[in-house]
C-alpha cells in the first residue's frame, strides 16, 4: 500500500501541493496587515477664540444667585432671611420676571423634615424656575454608613 494518498496503480500524484502557497499568503497577509497605520479616532475642530479686547457676556460677569436654605429646626430662610412657604412663592414670581433669570440654589441640612422638603421643592415646580441647582450634596454622602468600620 503506497502513502502517497493517490492510487494504489503507481502512478505520481497529479494535485497540486498547496501548502507553500498557504503559507506564502499567510506571510504577506501579515506584512500587510503591520503596514497599515493605526485607525485614528481623533476630529479636528476648530474652535473660535475670543478677542482680549471684548468685554465679557453679562450674565458672566455678576450672576444673580438666590439660595433657600432648610435649617436643623426646619425654619426656611430665602438668602438668609427667615421666610415662610408663601413669601418664598412670592419671591420666585419675582425673580422669574427678571432678565437674565437669577440662579436658585437649594440646601435643605441633613436632618430636616422630609415634610417641609418637599412642600418647598412643590413651591420651587410650582414657579416655573429654569435655572435651579442642589447645594451641598457631599454631606450625604455617608447616608445610611455606619461611621464606626465593620458595623
Amino acid at each position: 500500500m503506497a502513502m502517497s494518498g493517490g492510487k494504489d496503480d503507481g502512478q505520481p500524484m497529479m494535485e497540486m501541493n498547496t501548502t507553500p502557497l498557504i503559507d506564502v499568503m499567510l506571510v504577506l497577509l501579515i506584512m500587510l496587515m503591520i503596514t497599515i497605520p493605526p485607525v485614528s479616532h481623533a476630529v479636528n475642530i476648530d474652535l473660535p477664540v475670543q478677542d482680549p479686547n471684548q468685554p465679557p457676556p453679562e450674565e458672566l460677569i455678576d450672576p444673580v444667585v438666590n439660595k433657600i436654605v432648610i435649617m436643623p429646626n426646619n425654619e426656611i430662610q430665602w438668602n438668609g432671611t427667615p421666610s415662610s412657604l408663601d413669601q418664598i412663592e412670592q419671591y420666585l414670581v419675582q425673580t422669574k420676571s427678571m432678565s437674565p433669570e437669577p440662579e436658585l440654589q437649594f440646601q435643605p441640612a441633613p436632618t430636616a423634615m422630609y415634610d417641609i422638603v418637599d412642600q418647598t421643592l412643590a413651591v420651587v415646580k410650582r414657579s416655573g424656575i429654569t435655572k435651579f441647582g442642589f447645594v451641598g450634596n457631599e454631606q450625604y454622602r455617608v447616608f445610611g454608613k455606619s461611621a464606626v468600620p465593620g458595623n
